[in-house]
């Protein structure tokens, strides 16, 4: 397999020799701590260090006993799928005590455990942070009681703490996303949009209220995700009189020919003066004022259940590894850190100026500081909030800007799950803007042949949640076409242009940049908006429709290996989309716990199938009876997906048998996930506020003249922010016979694929043991979250 680059920083000698790692998961449950326990005991014991499993959070480590036991390599097969925590989570009183804790510092110095790796929320953090200022304390009461030798103090002198914040309700500041949130979010869009049909059917209006004691998160981007009607949170109460203003806004809704109204609620939402809001009090105020036939539906522990979303699983698995990174080079004096998401990176940050944080957004609510309590949520929610407003409120006529100029938005290239959540986000905001908005059908080919008009506010009602591509896409590029399209930008009066798509879109407006010094037509600000299930748009990190795709895959993946449960030893090999981009296949290979991911992206050989099947040979000899094997549908013209299969069956026979699947085009349909439409939403409506920038920027002597570069771009998701790019500065970060960025992040997260497969290989740590501070960490000029 093709090595990494040699001049960057290894972790070879980081050795965990020697070293006893402890996990333990505290608090409420969250989908996706398995797999982050899992991460941290498979890369523990790769770098050779002892783990251990501390059952039953807090209150095992203070029972002792066998609640805390040494975990092996096949102890945590199996789990990456399975929702909540299988080591257990419990509250426990008694760590609160000194006692308590006295106890708990006794049970880990007898087993000689001085790292611990805690996933849990503020409060156990917190609690471990004590643990660890108090700890050089409590081993001298030991040696005094006489339950520990005198030399204990010395070798056991300090302890190390890492967290990793496991929470639903993504209420912890400091981070982009905790592990749990986006899972949860799966859950309440499945009932969402479960409800939203028998809520057409009759004409009903529905109340739902979504957990968030504290914290409006969930409420805020799952009413972002499903385009609800109003949305309630703690951190920024409606105005007094809000009761009419809403009551006038479903009236309007319905007189507009919207057959159902959706209001979502924070279970800890509050009016200006701290008074809770129940759904009865909104049900009641809905009957009553408007007649509508209301019901209420409490989502509960709902939304804490099922299997963890790709994300999660992705997101664990990779501050897993980080975390135990965290703990081979921390010292003594290294204070406790928390290893976070930002933007598309893992960063640590210390646990305390966290915890602090998060406790100033409660005591800002409380003293009804509602702004400030907003912004110390953090970036990310700031633009959801903003976002939310933007779309869900039109204002009046009377209100809006006089722009005259006219947008033409259009799909090209393949579907992709969100791309009608971009469009509608893009239309809304246009018309926000003051511009007259034009949907233009099938791509280019529509364009040339004269499918366009104009789409109003109401037209793009109840499309986020929709799959594939309502306004229709095409593959056809414009350069064979360019006169007649010319001729329709002229006939239209088009002033700018927003193109969602993927490679084809990236292409098209690389012709008609290069069409601007003989037509007139195309000298107006163009931007495009990456969204492909292939992920293989230059520029950006991440598409649109690359979640929905990745979750199709892990979802199908972990059904295929269910099916051979209980029987024979099998290995299963599964061939998913991406044209030449391994990213589906990479990424979904570390989502479903693959054993190998074939790609174009790193040559392989015979030697290399050879030692995979040895590889597989050898594990199947032990408790695991199932193996997975990801290739990309185009990393080898020779290598098939048959040849594959043939040999594995053919080398395996005896020990395992073989089963193959082409996922094919399931990986592009269903409906967005949350991220897909949130992603979609916020990308696509900061595209269009680009747009109006140039417009006014561009506008000289009565019309709209750009021909600059930079009045040509691509708007994408790099590292931690997004970014404008001219299309014509991407030409050379491009494989054009490949259709693939020359340099791709993900590439990175191929070692900690093979590392969780028991491989050995080499990890690149050249982004890790940064430590950044809360205030600091965030750009200030974008909005760093790529999640949600």
């Amino acid at each position: 397999m093709a090595q990494p680059d040699s001049k960057k920083i290894f972790f070879e000698n980081l050795s965990g020799a020697g070293k006893a790692i402890a996990v333990l998961t505290s608090g409420g449950d969250a989908q996706g701590m398995n797999a982050a326990v899992r991460a941290v005991v498979r890369m523990g014991l790769y770098v050779g260090a002892k783990v251990y499993f501390i059952h039953e959070g807090y209150q095992g480590m203070v029972d002792g006993g066998e609640n805390i036991r040494e975990a092996t390599w096949e102890s945590v097969s199996s789990m990456l799928q399975v929702g909540g925590t299988v080591i257990g989570s419990a509250r426990c009183k008694d760590f609160r005590s000194h006692e308590g804790r006295l106890k708990a510092a006794h049970n880990l110095v007898k087993r000689g455990i001085t790292n611990l790796c805690v996933i849990g929320g503020d409060g156990s953090l917190t609690g471990a942070n004590l643990f660890r200022e108090e700890w050089s304390g409590l081993l001298s009461e030991l040696v005094q009681q006489g339950l520990i030798e005198a030399d204990a103090v010395q070798k056991y002198s300090a302890l190390h703490i890492v967290g990793m914040v496991g929470s639903i309700d993504n209420d912890f500041c400091g981070t982009d996303m905790t592990i749990g949130t986006d899972s949860a979010l799966h859950r309440i869009i499945e009932v969402v949009d479960a409800i939203m049909t028998t809520a057409q059917s009759h004409q009903r209006t529905f109340v739902l209220e979504v957990m968030g004691r504290h914290c409006g998160y969930l409420a805020l981007v799952s009413a972002l995700a499903c385009g609800a009607d109003w949305v309630l949170i703690p951190e920024m109460p409606p105005e007094d009189g809000w009761e009419e203003k809403m009551c006038q806004k479903l009236s309007a809704n319905r007189a507009g020919m919207k057959r159902l109204n959706i209001i979502i609620v924070a279970e800890g939402a509050i009016d200006r003066n701290n008074k809770p809001i129940t759904t009865d009090y909104i049900k009641n105020l809905v009957v009553k004022n408007l007649g509508f036939d209301t019901r209420v539906t409490i989502l509960g522990h709902v939304q804490r259940g099922g299997t963890p979303s790709a994300f999660d699983r992705i997101l664990a698995s990779r501050m897993g590894v980080e975390a135990v990174l965290a703990l081979l080079e921390t010292t003594a004096n290294t204070p406790a850190c928390v290893v976070s998401l930002c933007g598309n990176q893992s960063v640590r940050v210390p646990l305390m100026e966290c915890v602090q944080t998060t406790q100033e957004v409660q005591k800002a609510m409380d003293q009804k500081r509602f702004e400030e309590a907003v912004k110390l949520r953090g970036r990310s929610f700031e633009n959801n909030l903003r976002t939310y407003k933007l779309l869900a409120h039109r204002k009046p006529e009377s209100e809006l800007p006089v722009s005259n100029f006219n947008v033409a938005v259009l799909n090209v290239g393949a579907p992709a799950a969100g791309m009608n959540a971009a469009v509608r986000s893009a239309v809304r905001v246009g018309i926000s803007e003051g511009h007259k908005m034009f949907a233009v059908s099938d791509g280019f080919e529509g364009f040339y042949k004269g499918q366009i008009k104009e789409i109003k506010w109401g037209d793009v009602g109840g499309w986020t949640g929709q799959g594939g591509s309502l306004l229709g896409t095409k593959r056809t590029l414009p350069a064979k076409h360019v006169d007649k399209i010319a001729e329709q930008m002229r006939k239209y009066n088009i002033n700018a242009l927003l193109v969602i798509g993927g490679f084809e879109a990236f292409l098209s407006l690389l012709e008609l940049s290069a069409a601007r010094g003989k037509y007139d037509e195309f000298c107006v600000p163009m931007v495009m908006v990456p969204a492909t299930v292939s992920n293989n748009v230059p520029g950006s990190d991440l598409s649109i429709g690359a979640d929905t795709a990745l979750n199709a895959i892990t979802t199908t993946c972990d059904r295929i290996k269910q099916s051979a449960s209980g029987t024979k030893r099998r290995v299963f090999i599964i061939e998913t989309m991406g044209g030449y981009c391994g990213y589906l296949a990479t990424v979904g290979g570390l989502a479903a716990g693959a054993d190998a991911a074939y790609i174009y992206e790193e040559p392989f050989d015979i030697r290399d199938l050879q030692a995979n099947v040895e590889h597989l040979t050898e594990k199947m000899k032990t408790s695991i009876q199932r193996g997975l094997v990801l290739r990309n549908e185009n990393s080898n013209v020779n290598y098939t997906t048959d040849f594959i299969y043939q040999l594995y069956t053919e080398e395996g026979r005896g020990v395992f048998d073989c089963r193959k699947n082409v996922l094919g085009h399931m990986q592009q349909g269903g409906a967005p996930s949350p991220f897909d439409r949130n992603f979609g939403t916020k990308i696509s409506a900061k595209a269009m506020q680009w747009l109006s920038q140039k417009l006014v920027e561009s506008y000289r002597k009565g019309r709209v003249f750009a021909n600059t570069e930079d009045t040509c771009c691509l708007l994408g998701m790099h590292a931690r922010a997004l970014v404008f790019q001219p299309v014509v500065e991407l030409k050379d970060h491009t494989d054009f016979v490949h259709r693939i960025p020359k340099e791709q992040w993900w590439l990175k997260l191929r070692p900690l694929m093979k590392i969780l497969a028991k491989y050995k290989t080499s990890y690149d740590v050249s982004d890790s043991g940064q430590v950044e501070h809360v205030i600091h960490s965030r750009p200030k000029d974008s909005d760093a979250s790529v999640a949600m």
